[in-house]
């Protein structure tokens, strides 16, 4: 990457902007995302360690987009595993099923079906073989205590699990000639394998899953800088976590450093490669950050401090640094030390994204976005308008403490929330279907985008050939586009 003019202060994404080259990249399905920091990514985004935006759902359908997905440190460490051990067992192609039994009510199946874009659920018996499905056709009118038994529809369309795996076109087709898109998958004997849906077929021939050496979808876990951090860390690689993330607000501080050392005891030396468990450690805006936590044993930096939608670090403390300027820095000095770095915040649109990577980070992660999707584990709402939203927090925030410290004696809890930093509730509107690979497809094919104009057929050639130049406000309000006419 190179700057058309040498900036004298530190840059946002919005500061910036690229400047197109001559391109030999045909298509920009000729561009390969793949990241080069040995998670394995294959799409370089990371749904953010938030309560309000991973768990199970997120994790499994980040990884078998090509991206992963970072289980917040505030569970249980049971739970946490008990999610690592399920995401595990996932398909890498066919969706988990919503289920419910005939005894279930026509209430229940409306809730659980606000859960999936395709808006519909399995029937099944007590062997786990289907019986029926149920979207809110069925259901319609229905009073929320009927059963559903005598409600679901039989004549589903159904594919055995080799025909999920077979031809993508032909499977397409007979997907797109039923009334919603979907088909029940079932085993060879008869139980339920999943779902698997028409937008979901095209998309498994543009995506590639990020898998692990036994062909398991992959998945990160953040574990903090406190407690028994080594037997945390040795809990969950166990598990199956193909990722360690110690993380902390400021990054760049002795505790972070000790249980950085503590946590790479446990993993072991590093090495090149996809093979094994990676270390993350974060968060911090300076090049002394990155290598103080690099030479601790960080194999990946988190950086990013106060960028975030749910953050207020910069208003109360005015502590942080512009996050382009961030990224470019501690990114050059990670790769000196043959580590890298993740850009952590910041990002409202897919130009941040590129940006980010044309900066040097190996992977962008996101939070507040991937917080309003049908995938995140919060609650759904839905406002006067009859607009369907999920809520964000910050982690840092007084909801947040609240639920970290729920087991702490109360003095303790009331002093730690007198110093809470952050918002603590914040509407996520849903955006089209709802679903978080909608948001995928988006960020995937302007990063795409951004890497043609720059002639670069991979996230490396990208960082080698992206110029960037320096924009003011109005610039870059020049190019958003507008809802409405100017009169």
């Amino acid at each position: 990457m190179r700057f058309t003019s040498t900036p004298t202060v530190d840059l946002t994404y919005e500061d910036v902007f690229f400047l197109p080259s001559r391109s030999s990249v045909r298509s920009r399905f000729d561009v390969d995302l793949s990241s080069d920091d040995g998670t394995g990514t294959t799409t370089p985004l990371i749904a953010s360690n938030m309560t309000a935006v991973t768990g199970r759902r997120m994790a499994e359908t980040m990884a078998r987009r090509g991206g992963l997905a970072i289980l917040p440190q505030d569970l249980s460490r049971e739970r946490l595993v008990q999610v690592i051990t399920s995401v595990k067992n996932r398909d890498p192609l066919i969706e988990t099923a919503l289920t419910l039994t005939p005894r279930h009510t026509a209430g229940q199946a409306r809730a659980l079906l606000m859960k999936r874009a395709h808006g519909v659920a399995v029937v099944v018996d007590e062997e786990n073989k289907p019986l029926g499905t149920v979207t809110e056709k069925e259901i319609q009118g229905t009073d929320a205590f009927t059963a559903i038994g005598g409600l679901y529809a039989t004549d589903f369309p159904r594919v055995t699990y080799q025909e999920a795996h077979g031809d993508p076109a032909g499977l397409y087709t007979q997907l797109h000639e039923t009334p919603h898109h979907v088909a029940v998958v079932t085993h060879e004997d008869g139980t339920l394998a999943g779902v698997i849906t028409e937008t979901g077929v095209v998309r498994s021939t543009i995506y590639t899953p990020a898998l692990d050496a036994k062909g398991q979808l992959r998945i990160g876990v953040a574990i903090g800088i406190n407690g028994d951090v080594a037997g945390k860390a040795r809990a969950f690689i166990e598990a199956g976590a193909d990722v360690i993330v110690m993380d902390t607000a400021h990054g760049h501080q002795e505790r972070m450093i000790d249980a950085v050392r503590k946590a790479r005891e446990v993993i072991g030396p590093k090495f090149e490669g996809a093979d094994g468990v990676k270390l993350v450690a974060g968060n911090v805006v300076t090049r002394e950050g990155v290598r103080d936590l690099v030479e601790a044993g960080a194999d990946i930096v988190k950086v990013g401090v106060g960028p975030g939608a749910m953050c207020t670090t910069r208003m109360m403390t005015g502590v942080g640094r512009p996050q382009f300027t961030a990224v470019v820095e501690c990114a050059d000095e990670a790769r000196k030390l043959g580590a890298r770095v993740w850009a952590d915040g910041g990002v409202r649109h897919p130009r941040d994204a590129a940006l980010a990577l044309a900066a040097g980070a190996s992977n962008v992660m996101i939070g507040s976005m991937f917080a309003g999707t049908n995938e995140s584990p919060g609650e759904m709402f839905v406002d006067e308008q009859g607009r369907r939203y999920k809520e964000s927090f910050g982690m840092a925030s007084k909801r947040a403490v609240t639920n970290r410290t729920s087991a702490e004696q109360a003095f303790i809890r009331a002093r730690k929330q007198l110093f809470d930093e952050g918002i603590s509730s914040s509407r996520m509107y849903l955006r089209g279907s709802g679903s978080v690979e909608d948001l995928l497809d988006a960020f995937t094919a302007g990063i795409r985008s951004s890497c043609t104009y720059a002639s670069a057929a991979s996230l490396t050639e990208f960082r080698e050939r992206a110029v960037i130049g320096l924009q003011n406000p109005s610039g870059y309000q020049e190019g958003r586009p507008l809802h409405q006419s100017w009169a």
